[in-house]
């Protein structure tokens, strides 16, 4: 029995039409695949239905863990805030109607003010429970502040929700200067999904961004330490693979899919 619920996450073969991007995930072998909320309101403003990509993921038998993402909400006030929770309220609908468990809520790109985050934070979570959907915290390595476990760790205790989650992904440790030893701080309980990739060593850490992410076993990174901690702590869910590579956007989207399952089974089930 395989260690984790293998995902691929939309990015990875992101030019690919979003139907398509299911149909894939599907057929190379994936249990999940996580959406994008731009990719889903341009197929939906182009005047095709919803429904149709929640029966693609029925017709491919996949689970939704999450849509990405919103934004706005972190350390906004007044009528700024307001209308970031009103964006926020739609795309937490769409992801409602389409069956995902949960939706990935980014931190903003500078300093924040803790005590803020965490109410909004915890607002924001109530709001997804009444519509049937679990906003999930997320860090970005490159950001000035929320980069680290523990910086988003923070805002959940402090948030105090009981129902507070977080996406992990080693890129973002990595990018953000922490060590994989942090989700030793986490309950397996308390991890909505990871992310999975590698990195390579080479440019500099601080030099990095989403683009410098490579398939697992290709970089420098210690994903055996990453899955073992996981197991560790009693995480068995969503492993996912979340890309931007372009090199592979240029590929055949099968292929990249393909390749992509087999590096993460490799390294989460050595």
């Amino acid at each position: 029995m395989a260690p984790f619920v293998y995902c691929l996450n939309a990015s990875t073969i992101r030019p690919t039409p979003i139907l398509d991007k299911i149909r894939i995930a599907g057929e190379v072998g994936y249990s999940a695949i996580e959406l994008w909320h731009d990719e889903i309101d341009a197929y939906v403003g182009a005047g095709r239905p919803l429904s149709d990509i929640k029966k693609a993921l029925g017709d491919a038998g996949l689970a939704l863990p999450t849509t990405i993402y919103l934004a706005g909400w972190c350390d906004t006030t007044g009528a700024e805030h307001a209308a970031a929770l009103d964006v926020c309220k739609r795309r937490l609908q769409t992801a409602a109607d389409l069956g995902s468990v949960y939706s990935i809520a980014s931190p903003a790109a500078g300093k924040v003010d803790v005590a803020l985050a965490a109410r909004n934070y915890r607002e924001l979570v109530d709001i997804g429970l009444s519509l049937g959907v679990k906003p999930a915290m997320e860090y970005l390595g490159f950001v000035e502040q929320i980069n680290t476990i523990e910086s988003a760790l923070e805002i959940m205790t402090q948030s105090e929700h009981p129902q507070a989650t977080i996406i992990v992904d080693p890129f973002h440790n990595f990018r953000g200067g922490g060590s994989f030893a942090s989700l030793s701080k986490l309950r397996g309980d308390q991890i909505a999904i990871s992310h999975f990739n590698d990195t390579p060593a080479s440019p500099p850490r601080l030099e990095q961004h989403d683009h410098s992410r490579v398939l697992p076993g290709e970089g420098h990174l210690d994903l055996k330490q990453w899955v073992g901690l996981l197991k560790q702590i009693g995480y068995s869910s969503w492993l996912s693979l979340e890309l931007f590579n372009e090199a592979l956007w240029a590929r055949d989207p099968k292929d990249v899919a393909k390749r992509g399952l087999e590096t993460m089974r490799a390294a989460a089930e050595a």
